[in-house]
C-alpha cells in the first residue's frame, strides 16, 4: 500500500507506459491520475512487449492485498489495461494482461484469503495449476 500511497505513487509511473491515445469520456478521465489523463494523440505504448509485460505484472503484484486491489481500481488502471488489451499484439502479454483484469473485475477472495500471495494452495491443486499453465504457454507459443 505504501508503493500506491501519496509518498510514493508508483502506478501512473507503470500504467503511463501502457496507455495509447486512446479518448476517454469525461467520467473515465476523472477516475485516471492526473499524469495519464488527456495523453496527446501521438502518444505511444512501450515498444517492447517483454517490458509491457513486466508492468503489467509489477502491476499484478500490487494487487495481491485487498487494500492494493482497491487502490488499483480507485485509480483507474482498469480502463488503460481495457484499452492495452485490445491493442495488445503480443499473446503472452494479452494473457497477463487478462489475468490483471480478472483480478480487478472479479468478486473479493472470503475473509482470510485477502492477500493473494498467502493463500494455501494444496499441493495436488497447486500441481493441476502448474500444468494448466504448461498447456497454457504452449498455446501461446503455437
Amino acid at each position: 500500500e505504501w508503493l500506491l500511497g501519496p509518498e510514493v505513487d508508483i502506478l501512473p509511473f507503470l500504467l503511463l507506459p501502457l496507455a495509447g491515445p486512446e479518448d476517454f469520456s469525461e467520467e473515465e478521465m476523472e477516475r485516471l491520475p492526473v499524469d495519464l489523463q488527456y495523453l496527446p494523440p501521438d502518444k505511444q505504448r512501450e515498444p517492447d512487449a517483454d517490458i509491457r509485460k513486466m508492468l503489467v505484472e509489477a502491476i499484478m503484484l500490487l494487487t495481491a492485498t485487498a487494500p492494493g486491489r482497491q487502490q488499483v481500481r480507485d485509480q483507474g488502471a482498469y480502463l488503460i489495461l481495457r484499452e492495452l488489451h485490445s491493442w495488445e499484439p503480443e499473446p503472452d502479454v494479452r494473457a497477463a494482461c487478462e489475468k490483471l483484469i480478472q483480478v480487478l473485475i472479479g468478486d473479493e477472495p472470503e475473509r482470510g484469503m485477502e492477500n493473494l500471495l498467502e493463500v494455501q494452495v494444496p499441493e495436488d491443486v497447486e500441481q493441476q495449476l502448474q500444468q494448466l499453465d504448461c498447456r497454457e504457454q504452449e498455446q501461446l507459443e503455437r
